[in-house]
């Protein structure tokens, strides 16, 4: 249900609130319904959108009960394991972090994932972190400067105060007493202070600061940092900007100004001071504006464990800080979730990366304005159509017209979202649907003999083709129910190994009455000739040169050069392709399919464009498809490849040897004598490449009989 387009405009760069989103929430949602509907059941339910079908038993709460369905997933990119095993213990820490996340209980009232086993947790990671907090050594500093007019001052134990003229941008210079042993880690609290603007820690009028860069010297040399790591980061202006080599980012702690934070840098090796001079620190404060630090600390540790411990919160450290006994029960939570939601990330990120499908999810990472849907979203039943005219709501179902199932979902008012879309899987899968046996039979029939026994694969309404063969069709679907149990396997065997199939499609072979009595052959008199679909013309030329890539799986492969645009859609270049990759030589089936600019070749062949339901293909026979089939850079280079590859297989043969193996590659039959007497002139005068190429527009490559 996600193969529709999808509105970028309004469903991710809108405000949430607005109308323009909610308006494309319900054509969303109807893109989904039609396709799964269509698709499986062969009903043209999105016809009651407005009102009640005009033609089919479809009324217009049948038709929002569908998109009820849909109402708690967006389309975004869904995360998925190939390891059953890994997938579900990615799965469960998922689900374990959204409770942590979404229940926080009340004041008086414990969340139900605080349990004894967490609080013991708890208390020994409070044991630990006090034990490794321990080994941080306050410096006082030898030397302090600040560049461009600023006066720092250094107390007794250790806050350095900035005084004086606040100008636009400065560094902070900091001599560090001599040490004796190595160090593994910095740590530089920004503290608050009522005498601060806002309370600090920063000079600027809003108490804030922004640190571009943090640079550790031991002599002349400057010491490389590994990591760095803080206590809250300004959106967009992390700490990791403070080690990125950049004067123009900066880590930052809007709105978190009149608090205290704390970051802390790791040395990628152990640092020595040197025996002839200190270790230096500076503080280069770049951004302008006055955006300075005014009172701050240093400290230093021997052990990288230290470092390493994850940094907490203003108002956790405050928790942190006050002795257990007299924490509130707010205070006391409010830790125990920041201990689990640390460990269930952190397993979370030592697991594999996972692989993403683009899918109607509800658990995804957000992506600027698409965030997860927390619940179903309300869905009314709208007036006309229009989303400002609600009706009633509108509860989870399916179709009133198929009595032998209920229409509407008995779900428990606790049911997770994806039971909706289990309960319609349910429901279209039921065995007593009769919908849903006679439209999957119905496509098998249309696969393999060019067109259903109803000629409208998607409506089986009085607006569709009436069966050809009804009684067939009837029996057809319930073998496949009963019989075959919904093997698709036994459905194309009993197909294929039919008399009916085995006709064949020369008018001359068949029933003499049939062209006077049935000249669009309906009646199936003979086979119906075809053509390769555009997909099949394209992996034939490439097994044809024994460079078709036959690996299954995996992600689709983008076969165009993609380059960034001026907005949002980026430059897209079927010509600039190099067709002797990798991803060139994949099977159409994993072909990235770019819905709003087509393959030029496969459009030629009538593929269709990818937004929209296409039931049936047209299959056309014009100028445009021989234009391809000669000249695109794709036939050009197989044709190459397959001459190669015939002089490279059989090296002692002659050109008529090389034409009878490329005719038996390519036609699945022996070269005839006037095969050979046709081709040879060319080939001798042309080349065998050419002469491949000439094969490849033959009617005989590309059409079925």
């Amino acid at each position: 249900a996600a193969a529709g387009p999808w509105d970028e405009s309004s469903l991710r760069c809108i405000r949430e609130d607005a109308s323009d989103r909610q308006a494309a929430r319900y054509i969303d949602r109807d893109d989904m319904v039609t396709t799964v509907m269509q698709t499986f059941t062969s009903t043209t339910v999105q016809c009651a959108r407005c009102h009640d079908h005009k033609f089919d038993p479809v009324s217009q709460r049948d038709y929002y009960a569908l998109q009820a369905v849909f109402a708690g997933v967006e389309r975004a990119n869904r995360i998925y394991d190939r390891d059953p095993d890994r997938n579900a213990l990615r799965q469960r820490l998922r689900a374990a972090l959204r409770q942590v996340k979404s229940d926080s209980g009340t004041d008086t009232k414990a969340p139900a994932w605080w349990t004894a086993a967490i609080q013991t947790e708890v208390a020994a990671w409070e044991v630990d972190r006090s034990l490794k907090l321990a080994q941080w050594q306050v410096t006082i500093p030898e030397r302090l400067n600040a560049t461009a007019g600023s006066r720092l001052r250094a107390q007794a134990d250790g806050v350095v105060i900035a005084e004086g003229s606040r100008p636009a941008v400065e560094d902070y210079e900091i001599s560090l007493p001599a040490l004796g042993h190595e160090v593994r880690a910095i740590r530089l609290e920004a503290l608050a202070d009522a005498s601060l603007p806002q309370g600090g820690p920063g000079r600027q009028d809003n108490g804030n600061f922004h640190l571009s860069e943090f640079e550790l010297w031991n002599g002349t040399e400057r010491v490389a940092l590994e990591r760095a790591t803080a206590d809250f980061n300004q959106d967009g202006w992390t700490i990791a900007a403070a080690i990125d080599g950049l004067d123009k980012t900066a880590w930052g702690i809007h709105p978190e100004e009149g608090l205290s934070h704390v970051a802390v840098f790791l040395p990628k090796s152990p640092v020595k001071p040197h025996a002839d001079a200190n270790l230096q620190i500076v503080l280069k404060q770049r951004h302008g504006g006055g955006h300075l630090l005014g009172r701050f600390r240093l400290s230093v540790s021997t052990d990288a464990a230290a470092g390493f411990t994850p940094l907490l919160p203003p108002a956790l450290e405050k928790a942190f800080a006050t002795p257990a006994s007299a924490r509130t029960l707010r205070q006391r939570v409010d830790l125990a979730r920041w201990v689990v939601t640390h460990r269930l990330e952190s397993a979370l990120a030592a697991l594999p990366p996972p692989d993403l499908v683009f899918a109607p999810a509800a658990d995804f990472d957000p992506d600027g304005g698409l965030k997860p849907v927390t619940e179903p979203r309300r869905v009314s039943v709208l007036r006309r159509g229009e989303f400002t005219r609600p009706l009633e709501d509108a509860s989870p179902g399916s179709l009133s017209c198929v009595a032998s199932l209920p229409a509407r979902f008995a779900l428990p008012d606790d049911a997770p979202e994806s039971a909706r879309r289990a309960a319609l899987a349910a429901w279209i899968t039921d065995p007593s649907n009769p919908l849903t046996w006679r439209s999957i039979v119905n496509r098998v029939w249309h696969l393999h003999f060019g067109r259903g026994l109803v000629a409208t694969p998607n409506d089986f309404g009085r607006m569709g083709a009436a069966p050809s063969h009804p009684e067939l069709l009837e029996w057809l679907a319930v073998w496949f129910r009963d019989e075959a149990h919904g093997s698709l396997k036994a459905l194309h065997r009993l197909i294929v190994t039919s008399d009916t199939f085995a006709q064949s499609s020369r008018p001359d072979d068949a029933d003499a009455q049939g062209p006077a009595t049935d000249a669009d052959n309906a009646m199936l008199w003979r086979m119906n000739r075809s053509r390769l679909d555009a997909e099949a013309v394209r992996d034939t030329l490439l097994e044809a040169s024994g460079t078709l890539d036959l690996r299954m799986g995996g992600p689709g492969d983008r076969q165009f050069d993609l380059q960034p645009g001026i907005h949002v859609t980026p430059k897209v270049d079927y010509a600039r392709f190099d067709r002797d990759s990798e991803a060139g030589s994949r099977r159409s089936l994993y072909r990235f399919l770019f819905r709003t600019l087509p393959d030029p070749f496969m459009d030629a062949l009538d593929c269709p464009v990818g937004d929209q339901l296409t039931p049936v293909r047209t299959s056309g026979i014009t100028v445009q498809q021989a234009l391809a089939l000669w000249n695109d850079e794709l036939v050009l280079r197989q044709a190459a490849r397959l001459a190669a590859s015939l002089h490279r297989e059989f090296p002692n043969r002659g050109v008529e040897q090389h034409l009878a193996v490329a005719v038996e590659r390519l036609y699945a039959r022996p070269a005839r004598p006037n095969d050979l007497a046709e081709l040879l002139p060319y080939a001798r005068r042309y080349g065998l490449a050419a002469t491949c190429r000439l094969l490849f527009n033959s009617n005989e490559f590309i059409f079925v009989d």
